[in-house]
């Protein structure tokens, strides 16, 4: 059998090019020597680089707004892989992978990737060894879902943080509700609520508490989904109306935070001066 005729031409090529794997992490990654790897990029005509590690940027890791922002969408909707360097964020929103990008100061290509259901995403994969130990240093670590606790961010950059997070697994909520009452009047109310959904009762407990004690919003912490056969309980941290409007001021603190543009719309309405 031919070894390097198993390998899969895209993925490979996904990896090298789009990624920045080294040939020594493919030939871990395959099984195979690093020979076998540069034989297989041969036959596809991909360019080789010199050896050592291909690095688009140096990701400084040192608190920032933009830093804090790219934090809180890892946290929600990020992977630290198992190999000890490499980390990912899958998303539907193209544009969020372009800030996140911009915020982390890399280069690296956002590819197209579809799950179990059939849907597409967008992915935005990097390699940086330094920074992979600096956020478990701060309290992530893979296979975090059902394993997230406190994260180690500063006071003054956690509106960038939960900004991050509600970008990343949060909702922005606007609808409106009318409704009949007493003697046929008819009353029209615009409804708000943010919120933010994970399978860590600890991680929304730390989040919820640390809002608290930097803007005295509380909002309400409750069970979202009962555990099933299949999928683990999710948590829901939900701020009503009112702090709703407090939070999202405190959020979108400047015109031009980082965040998803989409959610940001929703907030708009709500961003004048609070009475």
């Amino acid at each position: 059998m031919n070894l390097r005729r198993e390998i899969d031409a895209e993925e490979i090529r996904r990896l090298y090019v789009d990624e920045g794997w080294t040939m020594a992490e493919l030939a871990e990654h395959y099984g195979c020597s690093e020979m076998t790897i540069r034989r297989r990029l041969d036959d596809l005509g991909v360019p080789t680089r010199p050896r050592g590690p291909h690095v688009s940027a140096y990701i400084a890791c040192e608190w920032s707004p933009n830093l804090a922002y790219a934090v809180g969408l890892i946290t929600t909707d990020g992977n630290l892989s198992n190999d000890g360097r490499h980390m990912s964020v899958v998303s539907k929103d193209y544009d969020l992978l372009e800030t996140l990008r911009d915020c982390l100061g890399i280069d690296n290509a956002i590819t197209r990737t579809t799950n179990s259901t059939g849907l597409h995403y967008n992915r935005l994969q990097w390699g940086d060894r330094n920074f992979y130990d600096w956020l478990l240093g701060i309290g992530l670590m893979p296979a975090k879902s059902l394993q997230l606790d406190s994260i180690a961010v500063p006071d003054e950059y956690m509106a960038d943080f939960m900004r991050g997070c509600i970008d990343g697994d949060g909702t922005i909520l606007t609808y409106i509700d009318c409704y009949n009452v007493y003697k046929g009047k008819r009353y029209v109310n615009e409804r708000l609520f943010v919120s933010l959904v994970s399978a860590s009762y600890n991680f929304l407990e730390w989040l919820q508490q640390s809002v608290i004690r930097v803007t005295d919003i509380s909002g309400a912490l409750f069970l979202h989904n009962k555990p099933t056969d299949n999928h683990a309980a999710l948590w829901m941290l939900k701020y009503a109306k009112y702090e709703s409007i407090r939070l999202l001021h405190w959020m979108y603190y400047s015109p031009d935070v980082p965040c998803l543009t989409r959610k940001r719309d929703k907030a708009l309405p709500f961003l004048t001066d609070l009475e």
